[in-house]
């Protein structure tokens, strides 16, 4: 079955985004983003990393401009805006991880997509390798930047199961905030649902903040779920099972301060 496509016609919330505009040209992260093979913030690394060339010159520095006429590489492949834009929803299974590619040769997330989409799709946000649920791709280097950015305040739920039964004070000092070595961790909601069962929520998700907190009082994570991102919610998919957003559903994640009940 061919995958449906949205016409969004999103408009631009970014004003930085728009500022990067000419009419004859766009900036090299830019460009890069609209060719689906990174978020601006991740295509600025690319550049640095000495691993983007423009009609044959390596390009390391930021600031650059290309036109509609340049040839650009990344890794050696030339690359092009895509004109059909995918907004996906996947179940990460257990055991992939997040990027486009592993150098330890790991099950990769982005590769679940790869027999439905001939677009370059990345994700936009984490889940680390053991942690599985909801995770959103794109080839749409703006609604990346915005969905992905701290400012944007998008709810992610966690459930949560431990190995053995934890203490209320976990959930307490979860909730009012914590330091754990030099770095500051608060959730904006944490539940219990049973004896070694939690629900979390998270605005901001620094790297592995629900183990780190959880191992900080002794609980290991037997199991770590994300079931929804925003108004995004996963239903009955199965692991390793993919959909498309709805309009509506991207709208509303375009949409600062998405709570929901």
């Amino acid at each position: 079955m061919k995958p449906k496509v949205i016409d969004l016609n999103l408009p631009d919330n970014d004003s930085n985004h728009r500022a990067d505009k000419t009419e004859d040209s766009i900036r090299l992260q830019v460009y890069l983003a609209h060719a689906g093979v990174a978020s601006r913030r991740a295509a600025e690394e690319i550049i640095l990393s000495g691993r983007v060339t423009v009609n044959g010159n390596m390009v390391s520095a930021m600031g650059s401009r290309v036109t509609e006429g340049d040839v650009v590489c990344v890794d050696g492949v030339r690359v092009v805006p895509e004109e059909t834009k995918r907004y996906i929803l996947l179940n990460k299974p257990s055991g992939y991880v997040c990027s486009l590619a592993d150098e330890k040769g790991r099950p990769v997330a982005a590769d679940i997509l790869k027999q439905a989409y001939s677009e370059r799709l990345y994700n936009v946000g984490r889940l680390d390798m053991y942690s599985s649920g909801a995770l959103l791709f794109t080839n749409d280097g703006n609604f990346a930047a915005i969905v992905g950015h701290p400012s944007a305040e998008i709810e992610k739920e966690y459930i949560v199961e431990a190995s053995l039964p934890f203490k209320d004070e976990v959930l307490t000092a979860f909730t009012k905030g914590i330091r754990i070595e030099g770095v500051f961790y608060r959730c904006r909601q944490a539940e219990r649902l049973s004896s070694r069962r939690m629900r979390v929520v998270l605005i901001e998700g620094k790297n592995r903040e629900i183990r780190k907190v959880l191992e900080h009082f002794g609980v290991r994570v037997k199991n770590l779920i994300r079931v929804r991102i925003g108004p995004v919610t996963m239903g009955e998919m199965k692991y390793g099972e993919y959909r498309e957003l709805t309009r509506t559903e991207i709208l509303d994640l375009l949409s600062t301060n998405t709570q929901q009940p």
